[in-house]
C-alpha cells in the first residue's frame, strides 16, 4: 500500500526555493546591475519642439545683425535688442515654473586691439536652475547670441547668423523649456554667450566667474551650428552630429605629463569621457541620430565656446552639424557666379535642429540627476593578476539616492567603454583576473534610479575636479 505524502511539501520546497534565490540575488545585485533605461528621458526627447525652435531661429534673424560691435538701444534691431529678447524669454520660462531660474546679464567691458578696438560692454545672458541637493555642482548648456559676415569688423550690414549661432542659442531656450518643469540633484545653467566671433569673451567671462566662485562645473554643451544638414561636399545627412572634444587638459602639469605617459589618458580626459557619455546618451534616447566623436579640441584653424572652459580646466565639448556649409558661414549677403552665400533662414533645418537639441536635453537632465561623478580615482595591479580601483566616498548630503559605483573597462584601442561592473558603495574594489595591463580603466556613480555619471579615469588625467 502507497504512502501519500503530505500536500504542504511541495509549498515547502518551493518556499526554500523562493528563499535562497532571494538570498542569491541579493548577494549577487552588486554584480549584476545593468544600465536601466530611463523613461524621463525618453519624456524629455520627445517634448523638444522643432516649431518653437524655429520660430525662436526666426525672431533671432529678424534683429538683422547681432554683430558685438554696434549700437544696442535700438529696441528692434542689433545684439542689444537680441540679448533683451533673450533674457525676456528666460524669464518667461522662469515664470512658468514658479521662479525656478535665476536670469541674469553677465558683463565686462572688453577692449581688444585686434577685434574690439574701442572698449565695449560684452553682455551675455545667464539662466541658473538650481539643484536640491548639490547646488554647486553645474553641467551647463550654451549657444552664442553674436553674429558676423565677411569682415568681423562689419557691423553696419546684415549678419542674419541663422545658423551660426541663432540655432544654438534657440536650442538652449528650447532646452531650458523642457528641464525647467523637472527638479534635479544638481545645477543646470543654460547659458547664451557674446563675443564669440570676436574672440570668445562671453566664454571667458562666464569660465573665470565659475572659477572664482568655486563652480563644481562637470560639463559644459557648447552647441555652435546645430541647424544645417546640407554639405559644401554634397552630402545632406540629418543622422549624424559630431563632438569635438580635447584630449589632455590644458593645464596638465610637467609632473601629470611625466605620469600619464607611463600609465595613459591621452584619450580618457574628462572632456573625452563627457563626449562618450553623449555618445550613449544619442544612441539610447535619440531617435535616428549617430553621434562622432572627434579627437580634437575644434576643428583645423576654427574655435568655440567651450574652450575657454577648457582652458581653465573645466571639461567641455563642441556639439555641432556633421556636414558644414562654408558659402553660409561668415559670408556677406550675395549673390556671385550663381551662387548664393550668407547665413539665412532658409539654409537651417529645424527638426535636425530638435534632434541635436534634444541630444542635449537628456544628457544634461542625466547628468544633473546622476550623483557628482567619482573623485580622487586611482589604480594599481602592476605585475598582479589583478586591477585594484579605489577612489573617495561621495559627500552622502550632496548624492542622498546614492546607490554605489560602477566600474568600467575597456581594451586600450576600443572608442567606447565595453565592459562594466556594479560593485556597490564601496571605495574600493579589486578586478580578479582582469590585468592592468591590457585594458583601461574608470569609475562612476550610480543613483538608486539607475542615472549614472560620466565615467572617471584614474589620476589627473581623467578627473572631473573637485
Amino acid at each position: 500500500m502507497r504512502t501519500l505524502q503530505p500536500t504542504i511539501y511541495p509549498f515547502l520546497y518551493i518556499f526554500l526555493y523562493a528563499f535562497l534565490f532571494f538570498i542569491f540575488a541579493s548577494t549577487t545585485q552588486a554584480q549584476e546591475l545593468k544600465y536601466q533605461d530611463q523613461q524621463q528621458l525618453h519624456d524629455i526627447q520627445r517634448q523638444v519642439s522643432a516649431e518653437r525652435i524655429e520660430k525662436d531661429i526666426r525672431k533671432l534673424v529678424s534683429f538683422g545683425t547681432r554683430h558685438t560691435l554696434p549700437e544696442t538701444q535700438s529696441e528692434t534691431r542689433g545684439i542689444g535688442a537680441a540679448r533683451r529678447w533673450i533674457k525676456s524669454e528666460f524669464d518667461n520660462i522662469s515664470k512658468a515654473c514658479g521662479g525656478c531660474l535665476e536670469v541674469y546679464f553677465q558683463s565686462q567691458t572688453i577692449q581688444d586691439e585686434k577685434r574690439i578696438p574701442d572698449a565695449t560692454e560684452v553682455i551675455s545672458v545667464i539662466a541658473v536652475q538650481t539643484g536640491a541637493t548639490d547646488p554647486n555642482r553645474y553641467v551647463m548648456m550654451s549657444g552664442d547670441i553674436d553674429s558676423r559676415i565677411s569682415d568681423v569688423m562689419n557691423y553696419t550690414d546684415d549678419s542674419p547668423g541663422a545658423n551660426d549661432n541663432a540655432s544654438g542659442v534657440a536650442g538652449t531656450l528650447e532646452a531650458a523649456r523642457i528641464l525647467s518643469q523637472y527638479k534635479f540633484n544638481g545645477s543646470i545653467v543654460f547659458a547664451a554667450l557674446a563675443g564669440e566671433e570676436q574672440g570668445l569673451f562671453g566664454g571667458k567671462i562666464l569660465a573665470e566667474t565659475a572659477k572664482k566662485d568655486g563652480w563644481r562645473l562637470k560639463a559644459v554643451l557648447n552647441n555652435d551650428m546645430i541647424g544645417n544638414i546640407s554639405g559644401i561636399n554634397g552630402v545632406i545627412n540629418n543622422t549624424t552630429a559630431r563632438i569635438f572634444a580635447e584630449g589632455t587638459r590644458y593645464t596638465e602639469t610637467d609632473a601629470e605629463a611625466r605620469n600619464r605617459r607611463y600609465t595613459g589618458g591621452e584619450v580618457d580626459s574628462p572632456s573625452r569621457n563627457l563626449a562618450r557619455y553623449i555618445d550613449l546618451m544619442a544612441d539610447r534616447y535619440i531617435p535616428n541620430l549617430d553621434t562622432m566623436v572627434v579627437y580634437r579640441l575644434d576643428r583645423f584653424g576654427r574655435g568655440g565656446h567651450h574652450r575657454p572652459f577648457n582652458d581653465l580646466g573645466f571639461p567641455g565639448v563642441r556639439i555641432m552639424e556633421t556636414n558644414e556649409h562654408y558659402e553660409r558661414q561668415h559670408q556677406d549677403l550675395r549673390v556671385e557666379d550663381g551662387v548664393t552665400y550668407g547665413d539665412t533662414i532658409d539654409g537651417v533645418n529645424f527638426d535636425y535642429a530638435a534632434k541635436l537639441t534634444s541630444l542635449n536635453a537628456v544628457s544634461l537632465a542625466s547628468m544633473a540627476w546622476a550623483p557628482s561623478p567619482p573623485a580622487e580615482v586611482t589604480i594599481k595591479g602592476a605585475v598582479q593578476p589583478s586591477t585594484t580601483l579605489s577612489w573617495e566616498a561621495l559627500d552622502k548630503d550632496q548624492n542622498k539616492q546614492l546607490a554605489g559605483y560602477k566600474i568600467y573597462w575597456r581594451y586600450t584601442d576600443a572608442p567606447q567603454w565595453q565592459f562594466s561592473k556594479f560593485v556597490g558603495d564601496v571605495t574600493n574594489y579589486t578586478l580578479e583576473n582582469v590585468v592592468i595591463d591590457n585594458y583601461f580603466f574608470g569609475v562612476a556613480s550610480v543613483n538608486q534610479e539607475g542615472f549614472e555619471s560620466p565615467v572617471v579615469f584614474p589620476g589627473a588625467a581623467g578627473a572631473f575636479g573637485e
